[in-house]
């Protein structure tokens, strides 16, 4: 069975950089959005800010670091 997919709307860069990511960055922003998500939908309403801090340890642990992260971004 196929994953559930949602319509998120993005400014341009944010969509550009996703557009013109490889299927593996694709992957990897996926996962850190639904890393992302399923923390908010769980959580008692931490701040913002702790739970990025939590995402970005989760995405860290299981391979994804800040350099990478900054390249998928940047669209490199």
């Amino acid at each position: 069975m196929a994953d559930p997919t949602i319509t998120i709307p993005l400014d341009q860069e944010t969509a550009r950089a996703y557009n013109s990511a490889t299927p593996e960055e694709k992957r990897k922003m996926q996962a850190l959005l639904s890393l992302w998500l399923r923390e908010l939908a769980i959580s008692a309403y931490p701040s913002l800010e702790q739970t990025l801090k939590d995402v970005a340890q989760k995405a860290e642990s299981r391979g994804l670091t800040p350099e990478i992260l900054d390249s998928i971004l940047k669209g490199a």
